[in-house]
């Protein structure tokens, strides 16, 4: 059995994950080779793109989601995942049992919930036209109107195969967006593809991993099971078992990691139940926030190193960093670059960029 460090770990992912060399491919490649991207908002998959890719402008992944061949739909996890039109069409069903296992988190607030009426109710009514979420709890809470209002809602989120619907925003979508039947918006028949072949995509984006790291990012169950009936390579980290496909990347520890700006909630920390390949356990804190977010993050030799934001006032574009350690000053310097490359991306109309560092 091969044996892998932490490290090699890490190097493996970011070769996948598009970090270690920016990748040419088009917009629905990129978001199929990192088999879907977070999507909480609807900001961060570009700065995600924009970071992985050698050449991408905001109106390339604008242009990929008004054609239909991407698009922002409940997925992974139970939360919305910017995802390519041919994966939801394959996915959506082979995760419908993780988004209805979510009903259970609405405790008593599900009390006289018939979620399968209710799914027939929502869809019908959105099968007329487009709706945000405010007018789908309106509606049904007409027909149920003895359940609570946010439950109907929730049960529709989770058990009906939805598409958020694009605005014309910079972002694509608008803060409080339409939804419409996902099988009609990709034009094709949703199938079960399986959870074989989504755990095969998982590690072609992710691996090496273990099965608990494919339940994390997926939200499926059993997976050893599943991970023993497929061809994998068994290899070792710090006596471990991990899995991955015979022929994906492995780096080696060695291989050359640039800075890179992720957004918030990009997958790269969302994908692995243990994530010290990529952050420190000590760091977590700082990223992971109680209230469920995951802060925009720096990368320094494949580690995530701190935190970033950005803001313009009165014309003027500035980064924020906030490192977790020393910062040597070829870091400081590369940070710096590649930060002025993501504010002019961000903030186009800036009349003049400031990097800071606190």
């Amino acid at each position: 059995m091969s044996q892998m460090s932490v490290r090699d770990l890490g190097r493996a992912t970011l070769a996948r994950q598009l970090l270690l060399e920016r990748a040419d491919l088009g917009v629905v490649e990129a978001v199929e080779r990192l088999t879907g991207m977070q999507a909480q908002e609807p900001k961060h998959p570009y700065v995600g793109l924009w970071t992985r890719l050698t050449s991408f402008e905001d109106t390339d992944l604008t242009s990929a989601v008004e054609d239909h061949s991407v698009v922002r739909a409940t997925m992974m996890r139970g939360t919305l995942h910017l995802v390519s039109a041919a994966d939801y069409a394959s996915y959506r069903l082979t995760l419908a049992p993780v988004l209805e296992a979510g009903l259970s988190a609405l405790g008593d607030r599900g009390a006289g919930l018939d979620p399968p009426k209710v799914v027939k109710a929502a869809e019908r009514l959105l099968a007329k036209e487009p709706l945000t979420f405010t007018e789908v709890r309106a509606a049904l809470q007409e027909k149920f109107p003895d359940v609570n209002e946010r439950a109907l809602g929730f049960t529709t989120r989770m058990m009906v195969p939805l598409v958020v619907v694009p605005s014309e925003t910079r972002w694509a979508y608008a803060a409080n967006p339409r939804f419409s039947p996902g099988g009609d918006w990709v034009s094709a028949k949703l199938t079960d593809n399986g959870a074989a072949e989504l755990a095969r995509r998982y590690l072609a984006a992710f691996g090496p991993a273990t099965p608990a790291d494919f339940q994390t990012w997926s939200g499926l169950q059993k997976a050893k099971p599943l991970f023993d009936s497929l061809d994998l390579v068994e290899l070792s980290c710090d006596g471990k078992a991990v899995y991955d496909l015979p022929d994906a990347p492995r780096p080696g520890e060695d291989a050359e990691a640039p800075v890179r700006y992720l957004p918030e909630f990009d997958n790269l920390l969302l994908a692995h139940a243990k994530r010290t390949r990529v952050i420190a356990d000590e760091h977590k804190p700082a990223v992971y926030t109680k209230n469920l977010r995951v802060k925009s993050t720096y990368l320094v030799d494949g580690m995530v190193a701190g935190l970033w934001t950005a803001d313009k006032k009165r014309g003027v574009a500035t980064l924020h960093l906030t490192p977790f350690g020393r910062l040597l000053k070829k870091h400081r310097t590369a940070l710096e670059k590649e930060g002025d490359a993501l504010l002019r991306f961000l903030e186009p109309d800036a009349k003049s960029h400031a990097f800071e560092v606190s």
